[in-house]
């Protein structure tokens, strides 16, 4: 069944890389003026922490904001669009390594993709003011939870593989509620292995979960994004390409790595990242966005 799933999964991306290719040929001398060797440096850090699990939105998030490099506005699809192929490289990685109940995780992946469907076309025709408080107030808020998972805070999960009755309820309408919000730019990492660990799933079954639903949502929410032209195209074909070299080094080369620390730097510098985008919303700030991205 996971071979199933993962076929269907290839098919999926090999879609949404055609509608991507086929964008970017067609922009080839419109792909925008910030650089393309900042994000892909961006993209290489970014998916190498995402991969160990720590997230890749907001590191990318507070990245693009202190480089200047990508419009507050475009910024969620810019997340959504560049970040789709890695994060399928990580699904293939980790899906068929860890095991989880099928009907927990197909279920789980569906309504998350079904959120990002719907979500993906809001966020899109959102001005810029909207996307700034929404992703304060979600940067602010995974901040939070990362930082309760350091502090012992929140549910240390259970032993479980999979969920059922009214478990699998709450697990199916929280992935939906995450997979729509995650259209806006705020990862899904951090609150889903939250939701995993309250509903008593063990915390290994996060990764297939909460990278499954990515890679199966993003595609979907990415064609959106290009559709409405409410991205980056430079800085999303840089991160793509060093995104998979990333990828590729977490999950196959670097074996041990100070995480605990690593992730309270993360939540230092998205809290920062979160403050000022609810300060440039409040005081409709448009300071930190020097570059003028050609994005449509």
């Amino acid at each position: 069944m996971i071979n199933l799933i993962l076929g269907a999964l290839g098919v999926l991306t090999g879609w949404f890389t055609f509608i991507f290719g086929k964008d970017l040929y067609k922009n080839k001398e419109n792909l925008g003026n910030n650089s393309f060797a900042v994000n892909s440096g961006i993209g290489l850090v970014a998916n190498f922490f995402d991969t160990l699990g720590i997230g890749s939105f907001a590191i990318i998030t507070a990245a693009f904001r202190g480089f200047k490099q990508v419009k507050d506005r475009v910024i969620p699809g810019t997340l959504n669009v560049s970040c789709t192929i890695p994060i399928v490289f990580q699904a293939f990685v980790f899906m068929g390594a860890i095991e989880v109940e099928i009907v927990t995780l197909v279920t789980m992946i569906l309504a998350a993709v079904v959120g990002a469907y719907l979500g993906a076309g809001v966020v899109s025709k959102m001005d810029e003011r909207k996307i700034q408080l929404i992703m304060g107030i979600a940067l602010l808020t995974t901040a939070f939870l990362m930082a309760s998972g350091q502090m012992g805070w929140m549910p240390l999960g259970g032993d479980a593989i999979g969920l059922t009755g009214t478990k699998l309820v709450l697990g199916i309408t929280g992935n939906f509620i995450l997979g729509a919000l995650m259209t806006a730019g705020i990862g899904l990492y951090a609150p889903c292995m939250a939701l995993i660990y309250i509903l008593g799933m063990s915390p290994a079954v996060a990764f297939p979960i909460m990278m499954g639903s990515c890679a199966f949502l993003m595609p979907v929410a990415s064609a959106k994004f290009i559709k409405e032209k409410a991205y980056d195209r430079k800085a999303a074909i840089a991160i793509t390409l060093s995104g998979i070299i990333g990828v590729f080094i977490a999950a196959f080369i670097v074996k041990s790595l100070p995480i605990r620390l690593l992730t309270w730097l993360v939540v230092i510098v998205i809290t920062y990242t979160g403050s000022t985008l609810l300060y440039s919303a409040l005081n409709n700030d448009d300071s930190s966005n020097v570059i003028e991205n050609a994005t449509a």
